[in-house]
């Protein structure tokens, strides 16, 4: 037996994955044990978690991998502040760096590690993460991310167990670092709510999209640069420049009023970076003439990007694996040890993304019981599921092993009846608590998929955004965003059973082959992680109903034994 335990933990969304003989047994996200959003802490509850599900020690583990170089983002950050005369940064980068040592350190003296630590490159960790998991033996590997090792950008070819990297984009040239800025910019928090500009966009106009072009000037050798112009990110001061001010005014106050401006320039950004990541990956499929493509980084949670990479850049298929971002790197780092390193030479193939926590139905009830909350017992959870969202309900789902990645996949999900918009306001103001603007996904049957989304290909992650067919709309006005597309997420039997019995039991009760999917959280939290905590978002919010393990609770007296 060969144990890997790879930690993702000089960044935010720290995690842990623990890989035996090249297969993924467990991934824990630091962020769920310590319910601090994008944590940046040391992932020792991951680790924990991942040892103990395992039944291992520290001792029984072959090698730690850690998905960093310590102090190549010294010497690169050093040679750009050389060039830019920017003193400050390389300082800085020195306490950073050195910083990152001493985590090492602490990890060996706080688990009493001895054997060997490899440190995997943050790029070389996302493409592995996803090229390791895909069902490709062949593909072009593209990753884009704010940055990691003084790097934003990855163009790489996978066959078999080898990654090869054909090309790098050093920061400060960044896509993800400009869409950060302008989130920063538009009130919202840089580095955790650029999914919420990617849902504001379609609201906007194409206004500033001439302008805005300027921030990223595309190369003729598929690569790109930043007109640094417009920022300050790179000076670590402010995210925008006083030129950019001087054009569009000043930032967006936290929570006021969203103003034509913002919507434009929600736009603006969303359209460059849709054009940068075509450009990149149609120059990458040329240069590799590969027919698959794996991607990952920050930015491939971009689901509205990941559309346009797959339809018109000559790909026949892409994988996108569900925890895309920083968190993925552990997986990724633990993967591409066992290949490079150990020499596996078995493929493994990430069919679902269940490899988090479960609890047993006896910890379910006891979180029930202690709130004081009226339940039943069913026999058929899927069913009683079903039958509440028929009814109008909003129903808390939470059930078996928890999915990785910022996506709520059918484990840890709030579900709804997607055949009325006032659902989606209901769900957005009195559930989730979150902005007006923001969509919700449909859960299809995969089987259906063809019927209601317009090129569609199965999407199991959620990660990819397709037109809603013009005569479906008004049918799933719920989950349809206002520019008629939707982040659909198909599933199948096999991927979750009891998700899809309950979608499958909502057809038959509806007609609708779908059901509203977001994530099993309030605003500001991260998917709730314990059956107390699923137990309390069910009672702080307007949530109708809670389905946790074969449990069924209702406000309105009806889950009463």
């Amino acid at each position: 037996m060969t144990a890997i335990l790879g930690i993702n933990c000089f960044s935010h969304d720290t995690a842990a994955a623990l890989v035996i003989d090249g297969v993924p047994v467990v991934v824990g996200e630091e962020e769920r044990f310590n319910r601090d959003m994008h944590t940046k802490a040391f992932p020792d509850q991951a680790i924990a978690f991942c040892l103990e599900h395992a039944g291992l020690s520290i001792a029984d583990l072959d090698l730690v991998t850690f998905a960093h170089q310590p102090w190549r983002d010294f010497v690169l950050g050093a040679n750009d502040a050389i060039r830019r005369l920017a003193g400050r940064r390389l300082a800085a980068q020195t306490y950073i760096d050195a910083r990152l040592v001493a985590r090492e350190m602490r990890f060996r003296r706080r688990w009493a590690y001895r054997k060997s630590i490899v440190h995997v490159g943050h790029h070389l960790a996302h493409g592995a993460s996803a090229y390791f998991s895909s069902p490709f033996d062949d593909a072009a590997i593209l990753t884009i991310d704010r940055g990691g090792d003084f790097l934003s950008t990855m163009l790489a070819r996978g066959r078999s167990t080898a990654m090869t990297t054909l090309a790098e984009v050093k920061n400060p040239d960044s896509l993800g670092e400009v869409y950060s800025a302008i989130t920063g910019f538009l009130g919202f928090h840089a580095g955790i709510d650029e999914g919420k500009v990617m849902g504001l966009a379609p609201y906007g106009t194409p206004a500033e999209v001439e302008t805005a072009s300027g921030f990223v000037n595309l190369r003729p050798n598929g690569l790109f640069e930043v007109d640094l112009s417009w920022f300050g990110y790179q000076r670590e001061r402010e995210l925008v420049s006083a030129k950019f001010r001087e054009r569009y005014g000043e930032p967006r106050v936290p929570e006021g009023p969203i103003t034509d401006r913002d919507k434009d320039l929600a736009y603006a950004v969303q359209e460059v970076v849709e054009r940068a990541g075509v450009h990149i990956a149609r120059s990458l499929q040329h240069r590799t003439g590969a027919s698959h493509l794996a991607l990952a980084g920050g930015v491939a949670l971009n689901s509205v990007m990941n559309g346009h990479l797959l339809a018109e850049c000559g790909f026949d298929d892409m994988f996108v694996q569900p925890a895309a971002s920083d968190a993925g790197n552990a997986l990724g780092a633990a993967m591409w040890a066992w290949h490079t390193v150990f020499g596996g030479k078995e493929r493994w193939e990430m069919r679902h993304p269940f490899l988090g926590k479960v609890w047993a139905d006896g910890t379910c009830e006891r979180a029930l019981l202690a709130r004081g909350v009226s339940f039943r017992k069913v026999q058929d959870r899927s069913q009683a599921a079903a039958e509440l969202l028929a009814a109008g309900k909003v129903v808390g789902w939470f059930q078996g092993r928890a999915e990785v990645g910022p996506r709520a996949l059918g484990a840890r999900s709030i579900l709804a009846d997607p055949r009325t918009s006032r659902m989606r306001d209901q769900v957005n103001e009195r559930v989730k608590h979150r902005e007006w603007f923001r969509p919700f996904a449909p859960a299809v049957l995969a089987e259906r998929g063809a019927e209601y989304f317009k090129g569609y290909v199965p999407s199991p992650f959620m990660l990819l955004v397709l037109p809603v067919a013009p005569d479906k709309r008004d049918a799933i006005p719920a989950v349809t965003h206002v520019d008629g597309t939707a982040r659909l997420q198909s599933v199948t039997e096999s991927f979750q059973p009891d998700f899809y019995r309950v979608i499958a039991a909502f057809e038959r009760l509806t007609g609708i082959p779908i059901v509203l999917n977001t994530s099993f959280n309030v605003r500001g939290e991260p998917m709730v992680h314990r059956p107390e905590e699923a137990v309390a978002d069910y009672l702080a919010t307007d949530m109708d109903a809670l389905v946790i393990g074969p449990y069924v609770a209702t406000k309105d007296g009806s889950g009463t034994a």
